[in-house]
């Protein structure tokens, strides 16, 4: 399923936000990792609707790619 544009833009402003706050990091830093990670990747492709997930379990799993690295 695809998502609206604009919502779906609102909901990386939110995610990459709270990424910054969680990892005690900077916007642009929370910026970088979320484009260069497999989740963001999945939520544009519109994969298995990851874009309709909570923004907090969606960021545990933006963590979890760079924790396990």
């Amino acid at each position: 399923m695809n998502a609206n544009p604009i919502l779906l833009q609102r909901k990386y402003v939110r995610l990459i936000s709270l990424l910054a706050q969680r990892a005690n990091i900077s916007l642009a830093q929370a910026l970088d990792w979320f484009m260069l990670s497999k989740t963001y990747l999945l939520m544009r492709e519109g994969v298995g609707d990851s874009h309709c997930l909570p923004d907090d379990y969606l960021v545990d799993e933006l963590l979890a790619e760079y924790v396990g690295q």
